[in-house]
């Protein structure tokens, strides 16, 4: 397991690494690393591998929005039933179960701020056990995924005034 956790801990950084570039940062032979890569995958660690998207860089732009849901559950509806609905929109970029003041975090991605807000009156706002939504528009997104989105021509002298 410690030789998975090291691989892990590589493509956490950089999933685009190859075999022989983890090898080489983890100290493992390049075998041992390709069977600690299929196991991860085998057992449902690693789901998939994917970018990270500065979408406001991008010419189309998306909208991101964080969106607390309350749901009221009964004896036959658990969170994950709330959740498997919820979770095959693919407006649902990320779906977490939290503690707090309300149950459910969900990361949506739209065309724009009304495609977002239609998205939640009309497919999540109307699920038998959804109580309450308060949606949040994100802004400006200055870390996702552990990379930080630093604009290159930024200039962090301090000013020097006469």
């Amino acid at each position: 397991m410690e030789a998975e956790r090291e691989v892990l801990d590589v493509l956490a950084r950089n999933a685009r690494e190859g075999i022989d570039d983890i090898a080489a940062q983890t100290g493992l032979d390049a075998a041992t690393v390709e069977e600690a890569i299929a196991t991860l995958e085998g057992n449902g660690v690693v789901h998939g591998y994917q970018a990270v998207i500065d979408w406001d860089a991008t010419e189309e732009g998306k909208i991101r929005a964080i969106v607390e849901i309350n749901v009221e559950l009964d004896r036959e509806t658990g969170y994950e039933q709330v959740a498997d609905r919820i979770a095959k929109f693919p407006a649902v970029d990320a779906l977490h179960l939290v503690s707090g003041d309300y149950d459910f975090a969900v990361e949506v991605l739209g065309e724009s701020m009304q495609d977002v807000s239609q998205f939640i009156s009309e497919q999540v706002a109307p699920l038998p056990e959804v109580t309450q939504t308060v949606t949040h528009y994100i802004m400006e997104t200055y870390k996702d995924g552990g990379i930080r989105f630093v604009d290159g021509d930024e200039d962090d002298r301090l000013s020097v005034s006469p």
